[in-house]
């Protein structure tokens, strides 16, 4: 959906861009009264469009005044010879107003685009007016109500309807059909209802995008097996079903074999029942999103072994209901950059074919069943931006192959897995990843003093393991660390003074073995005592021993008054003796 998006604006852009250059002389082609009649009467249409608008945040319209030549306002094109009024572009400005009935009056305007503000209130059916009207670009607004279907009927010319991002309701209007020449339509996020309009068939569509909204009944293998053009399909997070009462998923692939040129396929979050078949695949796709449904069954092997898939980049079969192991074939996708398996019942070793996946910049096989140890092929995909193999029961060590990911920018999650041995020195050669998470295994040894060579390091994870030693004063010097937990371990020793140097925004020492004065500044004076709960010789406010003992002078322990007495009652009579004896021996 949001590559769609992009798609659609880029052409925007792009017929903006490639417009012929406006003339600002006057015209000598057609007689000058007829044609100064028509810029009159497109300036008084702007300027009571202006009238409408209640904020204007940015003075886009701050030259929309009666001594500026039309066509010289801000965001205005005319034609080239300067006759009439074709293009207006006010996208990104702020503007707050409904949309004024007035823009019909600029009948002769081509391209309407204002993406990107804050116009309420329903879509006037007077813009129906506009016949010459090519593209509609009404993106990211409040509009509310139905869409009147006389826009499509008059409007004939359309061939770009962008209404995402907007609070319109109803049902898509069948005259949608009455527009031969439109190849784009975007719809996404509103809330229609109904069903996709079946006279869509009379169209060109090349991308079609009606994601998030309350379409139901089956999916559109009728009007779908129609579009022959269609590059770019859309429909995730509608009410929408598979065939065979949502059983069967192969009939609406085997429907896109017509769509030759199909690049992708978003289907996410509509509960989708069925298998995956071999239909699923297209020799051009190079997105497909089925995540968030109840499909369940194998990924077919065929789909990769007879070169159906190559051109895949993106995968997302996560939150469905797979209970198998991942397919080794997978591996061997050489374009596919992201593969999201998480959240279903995957079990078995993660296939070592998967380091073969050189483009892959984003692997989640998080939340599933995956045993055995992480194979230290997969630290080949050299090119890893996020890694996640969480909550699973993974076991042994963390591979020292790991080195082999150095340039990863993103996250590694380990957590909540059987993982063991010490952390590999190999982490501190990391120093772009920004999160780290290994915590809820069985991993022990100390924190390396050189985890400071980390220094893009945003979070640290490291709770709930074995870990020993003392922190590093080290940990001062990630200036970029926001968020350090190491709780419940066995680490001890004084709670590093560094820590209360850098920006820190969470931290957790919780249930180890600290001692001695909590320090101040920094973190240290905004964390609260659940911060160091569970260290009985830690001491300080945020403890649960509020002060720290006082170092005791020798000469007012009690020990030294007992020690003077007994000197005083015992060894002083003694001394007296032994002085006598003395005495009298010199005598004698």
């Amino acid at each position: 959906m949001a590559m769609g998006m992009t798609f659609i604006n880029l052409f925007l852009i792009l017929l903006f861009f490639l417009r012929h250059s406006v003339s600002v002389s006057g015209n000598t082609d057609s007689p000058y009264h007829h044609h100064h009649r028509s810029l009159v009467e497109d300036k008084a249409a702007l300027l009571a469009f202006k009238k409408s608008v209640l904020v204007d945040p940015k003075s886009t319209l701050a030259d929309w005044e009666d001594d500026v030549h039309v066509c010289n306002f801000t965001g205005v094109i005319c034609s080239q010879q300067h006759h009439r009024v074709t293009q207006i572009d006010l996208s990104s400005s702020g503007l707050v107003a409904k949309m004024s009935p007035s823009l019909s009056n600029l009948t002769a305007l081509r391209r309407l685009n204002l993406d990107e503000n804050q116009f309420f209130g329903t879509i006037p059916p007077e813009i129906s007016s506009l016949r010459h009207l090519q593209i509609l670009a009404l993106y990211d607004n409040n509009f509310t109500g139905p869409l009147s279907p006389s826009i499509f009927s008059n409007c004939s010319e359309l061939k770009v309807i962008d209404l995402s991002l907007n609070y319109i309701r109803g049902r898509i209007p069948e005259e949608i059909g009455n527009c031969p020449g439109l190849w784009a339509l975007s719809l996404y996020n509103n809330q229609f209802t109904g069903q996709l309009p079946a006279h869509l068939t009379n169209t060109t569509m090349h991308s079609l995008d009606v994601g998030y909204n309350q379409l139901s009944g089956e999916l559109p293998s009728d009007l779908v097996s129609k579009l022959p053009h269609l590059k770019y399909l859309y429909l995730s997070y509608n009410n929408m079903r598979s065939h065979g009462n949502n059983t069967d998923l192969g009939s609406f692939f085997a429907t896109l074999r017509n769509c030759t040129g199909l690049m992708e396929l978003e289907l996410a979050g509509m509960e989708l029942g069925g298998r995956l078949l071999r239909s699923i695949a297209h020799p051009n796709l190079t997105i497909l999103e089925l995540q968030e449904n109840h499909i369940f069954g194998h990924i077919p092997p065929e789909i990769v072994e007879f070169s159906l898939l190559l051109k895949l980049e993106s995968l997302f079969l996560s939150r469905n209901l797979f209970n198998i192991r991942i397919p080794s074939t997978l591996g061997k996708l050489p374009h596919l950059s992201l593969l999201d398996l998480s959240n279903n019942r995957f079990n078995g070793e993660i296939p070592a074919s998967l380091g073969d996946l050189m483009d892959i910049r984003s692997l989640l096989l998080n939340n599933n069943l995956l045993s055995g140890t992480i194979p230290p092929e997969l630290f080949r995909c050299s090119n890893l931006y996020m890694l996640d193999l969480s909550y699973n029961k993974l076991s042994g060590r963390i591979p020292p192959e790991i080195i082999e990911i150095r340039e990863i920018r993103g996250f590694i999650n380990l957590s909540n897995n059987f993982l063991e041995g010490p952390f590999p020195i190999e982490l501190s050669k990391l120093e772009n990843v920004a999160e780290i998470d290994f915590s809820s295994n069985n991993l022990s040894g100390n924190i390396f003093p050189q985890i400071s060579s980390c220094i893009t390091l945003k979070m640290i994870n490291f709770s709930h393991n074995s870990l020993e030693g003392q922190l590093p004063e080290s940990l001062g010097d990630l200036k970029n660390l926001e968020s350090f937990d190491i709780s419940n371990n066995n680490i001890a020793g004084n709670v590093p003074t560094s820590l209360s140097k850098i920006n820190l925004r969470f931290l957790n020492l919780s249930f180890n073995n600290f001692e001695g004065k909590i320090p101040s500044g920094g973190i240290f004076d905004s964390a609260t005592y659940m911060s160091f709960l569970g260290n009985p010789r830690l001491c300080g406010s945020k403890s649960s021993r509020l002060s720290c003992p006082q170092k005791k002078h020798w000469f007012r322990s009690r020990t030294f008054w007992v020690i003077y007495v007994l000197v005083v009652v015992v060894f002083a009579p003694l001394s007296a003796v032994f002085c006598v004896i003395g005495f009298l021996r010199l005598r004698s």
